[in-house]
C-alpha cells in the first residue's frame, strides 16, 4: 500500500511538472533584445513643475547605454545607465549611476510587446514581492508611461515623450 501511494504521488508530481513545462514552451518567447530597442533615442519627462528628466539611449552590443540628466529648479544632475542582456535569465540588468550617489542595480524585462517591468536586482526572481517596482508601457513609438510603486502604493506616474 505504501509503495502504491508513493508511486501515485510520483506520477502526479511528474504530470504536474510536465504540464508546466509544456505550458512554458508553448508560450511564444518575447525577443527581449529587440523589444528593448524601442527605447533608443532621446526622451523627456516633466516630473513636476520645476523638474525635468532627459534620457538619451544608444545601442551598445545586445544592450543599451544611456546618459541622462535631471534638472530640478535649474540645477542639473547627470547620470549613466548600462542595460545589459543576460541570456541565462532572459532579462536585462540595469546598472544606474547618478553623480554623487551609489550604484543601483535593477532587473528589466518585457512581459508583452509593449509592457515591461523594472525591479531592484535583489527582487528579480520574485518581482511580485518587490518593494520598489516600475510597470511601463509603450503607448506608441513616441510615448511611454511608467507607474512607480513603493511598498505596493502608487508613488508617481511619469509620461515620457520622444524628443526629435
Amino acid at each position: 500500500m505504501k509503495n502504491l501511494c508513493s508511486t501515485i504521488a510520483i506520477v502526479v508530481f511528474l504530470f504536474i511538472c510536465s504540464n508546466k513545462l509544456l505550458a512554458q514552451t508553448s508560450q511564444k518567447q518575447l525577443n527581449q533584445v529587440e523589444l528593448m530597442k524601442q527605447f533608443i533615442g532621446s526622451w523627456k519627462a516633466d516630473l513636476s513643475k520645476d523638474s525635468i528628466l532627459f534620457f538619451n539611449y544608444k545601442s551598445f552590443g545586445t544592450g543599451l547605454e544611456c546618459n541622462y540628466k535631471i534638472v530640478i529648479k535649474g540645477i542639473e544632475t547627470e547620470g549613466k545607465q548600462l542595460l545589459g542582456y543576460n541570456k541565462s535569465i532572459d532579462k536585462f540588468i540595469i546598472s544606474l549611476m547618478t553623480k554623487g550617489t551609489d550604484i543601483k542595480l535593477y532587473g528589466n524585462w518585457f512581459i508583452s510587446k509593449n509592457k515591461y517591468v523594472i525591479v531592484p536586482y535583489n527582487d528579480i526572481s520574485n518581482p511580485e514581492k518587490a518593494s520598489d517596482r516600475v510597470d511601463g508601457e509603450f503607448k506608441s513609438p513616441e510615448l511611454f508611461i511608467e507607474t512607480h510603486t513603493i511598498n505596493g502604493k502608487l508613488w508617481k506616474t511619469i509620461t515620457y515623450k520622444r524628443v526629435k
